[in-house]
């Protein structure tokens, strides 16, 4: 027996199921549903000061960049953003929204990454292009009006497991030196096993199901599952890792594992703490003009993107 949802959440799932939204099936087309997930953006009406589509140089060529900057003319701090969409789907419009929230809701740059996606591409090619952007962030930031030393980055689902393992990366590889790390029901780990993927295999938006196709369309070997760059939960040392937030649905399969990615981080040493929002699903986040809970999840990420932006 399923467990209610919010009546705001359950009724934007009503509309999303009858859209064509209700799960994936192992045999879906990529194309096909990357086609029916950016038919369904709504423009944003946040007006920024300066957008900006560019490319910046990446390990298999250019990358395209959104660059969305606020006003003002002291250096700014700045938000790398990931999208989610399984590694497979999404890109600088169907997440343009979210990021024009985070730059006038928390007054930073933010560089939104259209990094390359699978089957084209599998993995570890996100993997690069998003470490890549941020070096280049990093690098860069005097010319877009960025503060170097204040460089965070962030993600939700595919983009949360993206923003672990470029954390981990800048950790690894010597920088950039990253202030802030913000996971939106992060994917950490590749399992079927746990309480919140069984109890919410089907019926959420996000199915168990669902992530078996991304996976199915992101790695090439069964091997790559254990891979920390795949799976950030499975690092060997979690220790000496920025600070950061991770939000959790309850009516989501990812739930216990961004959870107990948290708690290993805060177990190894890291100061980020988790909070799980009630009666929603994956990708309420997104939702906040329709849900309220999304509303108070983006109150929350915004106040701690500025805590962390105002301790430097």
């Amino acid at each position: 027996m399923k467990v209610p949802l919010t009546q705001q959440a359950q009724t934007v799932l009503d509309m999303m199921t009858s859209l064509g939204f209700g799960g994936l099936a192992l045999d879906a087309d990529p194309l096909e549903i990357r086609a029916l997930y950016d038919g369904a953006i709504v423009p944003s009406s946040i007006a920024i000061e300066y957008v900006e589509d560019r490319a910046v140089p990446g390990p298999a060529g250019d990358i395209p960049v959104r660059i969305y900057r606020p006003a003002g003319t002291s250096p700014q701090p700045v938000l790398v953003y990931f999208h989610g969409g399984g590694w497979v789907l999404g890109g600088l419009e169907t997440h343009d929204g979210t990021c024009r929230r985070f730059a006038d809701d928390a007054g930073c740059i933010v560089v939104s990454v259209d990094y390359r996606l699978a089957p084209e591409t599998r993995f570890p090619g996100a993997v690069d292009d998003c470490y890549a952007a941020t070096c280049w962030v990093a690098e860069h930031a005097a010319e877009i009006g960025a503060d170097p030393a204040r460089v965070a980055i962030g993600g939700d689902s595919a983009g949360g497991n993206l923003t672990a393992v470029v954390a981990q990366l800048a950790r690894d590889r010597g920088g950039p030196a990253l202030v802030f790390q913000l996971m939106i029901y992060p994917v950490t780990d590749c399992e079927y096993a746990s309480r919140s993927m069984v109890d919410n295999a089907e019926g959420y938006f996000l199915t168990a199901d669902g992530m078996r196709w991304f996976y199915g369309l992101y790695l090439s070997d069964p091997d790559e599952e254990a891979d920390p760059r795949v799976s950030p939960l499975r690092a060997a040392d979690l220790s000496n890792l920025p600070p950061g937030f991770v939000l959790t649905a309850e009516f989501d399969p990812l739930r216990d594992q961004g959870r107990a990615y948290a708690a290993a981080l805060r177990a190894a040493g890291n100061e980020v703490p988790d909070t799980l929002y009630e009666g929603v699903f994956h990708g309420f986040f997104a939702m906040y003009d329709l849900i309220d809970v999304g509303k108070q999840a983006m109150l929350d990420a915004v106040a701690a993107l500025r805590g962390a932006f105002e301790e430097r």
